[in-house]
């Protein structure tokens, strides 16, 4: 499996952005997939993930009722909302993807190359 994350960009605080996550390969949509970040300085924490049915969603505490991950119809992209951007959520963001869901980074098998977001105050 591969994926492309894209969607990032320069925005002001209290503004969105969605980010996607393109896969391809057949077995994407039997996977669940999760978002990490990585600020400058900082390690890479988690921020959402979601089964491959989509049904199945956790947060990170930092972002819940600002950030929803959801997966497209055609089940190879999912997407994270990010509403109400802070300063503190610029980072790299990755997305990723496993076997059985999971919030623990260790876990994830297969990685795309980061987006950037960047909150300006």
């Amino acid at each position: 499996v591969q994926l492309q994350a894209s969607g990032g960009g320069l925005v002001q605080v209290g503004g969105s952005l969605r980010l996607s996550c393109l896969a391809s390969g057949r077995t994407f949509s039997s996977l669940a997939v999760g978002w990490f970040r990585q600020a400058p300085g900082k390690e890479r924490e988690f921020v959402a993930a979601i089964g491959w049915r989509g049904a199945m969603t956790d947060y990170a505490d930092s972002v819940k009722g600002r950030f929803t991950i959801s997966r497209g119809n055609g089940k190879n992209t999912v997407y994270l909302q990010m509403n109400s951007l802070k300063p503190e959520d610029t980072a790299v963001y990755y997305c990723t993807a496993v076997i059985s869901f999971s919030n623990m980074e260790s876990n994830f098998d297969y990685w795309g190359q980061g987006t950037l977001v960047t909150v300006s105050s």
